[in-house]
């Protein structure tokens, strides 16, 4: 599979923002790793988790608008760069802190400029991917960063077993440090900004919401990330409640990693051939299928196994989700639509953790997998409205 990615994506443009990114995101997927149960030591409830992080995603929605204009009349590369900068800092004062309302400041701080990252990230990887290989590349980068996920998974949980979570803040910082060494180094730059900038957020806002096609692929890729609302923010307290270490943590979010490493690349080139619409319906489904089946499994290893399954499914998803996008814009609204496009990390968090937290005021965990399946079932019939796009025509 490697040799196929290494002569499909040459050591071009493309191929050194992967291999700088990659340390910035073995430095999230850290954090990633112990945030619920960093939090969960501080609140004893995960209910009271699923409130605190919502409320760093509702923040995180607000940024995003916020920086409409600012990452269209600047370059994307240089933002990407002052985003690492703030985490790399916010990381050390998180080793040194204790204070739980300080931790949540930080924690809101962070949400703004993780919207500026990943909204300029993004817009720097297309900008520097070929009209026809949009989906192949938004498959390798996909790939790099879930190749960070998993060794970082597993680090992380060594590290806040061995040495506590401040050592994993320390580590991740020494990661973010090295990923911007890695972007200087190898001189990359995206010279594109916009000549006309919209100050009129919200118009901007209520435009993109205009278009049936953005509609449904806003919808679709809320739904992703509110998958992994429930892997990254419920399952591990779940398993801390049940009496797993958090190396049993970084362990699982480790391995659940390893179908997306090797498939989520080869999905992409498929779905630029073949149309995106089965991809998502077949991806949606079989999610459905998986967490209506997690509501009956009481064994915690069959439960963590059955998820680490899904993780085929989702790589069926995650990277053309993006890919479609992007598809179904043009490049003169690629800066302000992005933006807007990247809230569904924040919307499917919102839907992911709210909603649940509520649940478990009242139920048992179990009933939060139903909420999940019923959600997953609700896209598989939204994917069947999607038009197809074929990258492989264009020119």
């Amino acid at each position: 599979m490697f040799h196929r990615l290494k002569r499909d994506i040459r050591f071009n443009k493309i191929s050194k923002i992967g291999m700088a990114y990659f340390f910035t995101v073995i430095a999230i997927a850290s954090i990633a790793t112990i945030w619920s149960i960093y939090l969960e030591s501080f609140f004893h409830n995960a209910s009271y988790v699923g409130f605190a992080i919502t409320g760093f995603t509702l923040i995180g929605v607000l940024a995003y608008l916020f920086f409409i204009p600012f990452i269209e009349k600047n370059k994307k590369i240089t933002l990407v760069l002052i985003s690492l900068l703030f985490l790399f800092i916010s990381y050390i004062l998180f080793s040194i802190i204790s204070n739980i309302y300080v931790i949540l400041i930080l924690g809101a701080l962070m949400s703004i400029f993780t919207s500026l990252r990943v909204s300029s990230f993004g817009i720097l990887v297309r900008d520097s991917a070929e009209n026809r290989d949009v989906s192949k590349s938004e498959g390798f980068m996909y790939s790099v960063m879930n190749s960070g996920w998993f060794l970082a998974s597993f680090l992380a949980g060594f590290i806040a077993q061995k040495i506590g979570f401040k050592g994993v803040f320390l580590f991740a910082a020494m990661m973010i440090l090295l990923s911007v060494s890695l972007f200087r180094f190898f001189n990359i730059e995206d010279e594109r900004v916009s000549k006309r900038v919209d100050k009129n957020r919200f118009k901007v806002f209520f435009n993109f919401f205009k278009n049936k096609k953005r509609r449904i692929v806003y919808a679709l890729g809320s739904a992703v990330t509110l998958w992994w609302s429930l892997i990254f923010v419920y399952i591990p307290v779940y398993m801390i409640e049940n009496g797993l270490s958090d190396l049993s943590v970084g362990l699982f979010l480790g391995i659940i990693m390893i179908p997306l490493i090797f498939l989520e690349y080869q999905f992409g080139k498929m779905a630029g051939k073949h149309g995106f619409k089965k991809m998502f319906l077949i991806g949606f489904l079989a999610l459905s299928f998986v967490a209506f089946l997690a509501f009956f499994i009481s064994n915690i290893f069959v439960l963590l196994g059955l998820f680490i399954i899904a993780g085929i499914f989702v790589s069926m998803i995650e990277p053309t989700m993006e890919a479609y996008f992007f598809d179904i814009i043009n490049e003169s609204e690629r800066d302000k639509y992005y933006e807007i496009y990247n809230t569904t990390i924040d919307a499917g968090y919102f839907f992911g953790t709210l909603p649940v937290a509520g649940i478990l005021l009242f139920l048992p965990f179990k009933f939060a997998f139903i909420y999940f399946g019923f959600i997953m079932f609700l896209n598989a019939l939204l994917a069947l409205t999607v038009k197809d796009a074929y990258e492989f025509k264009r020119k």
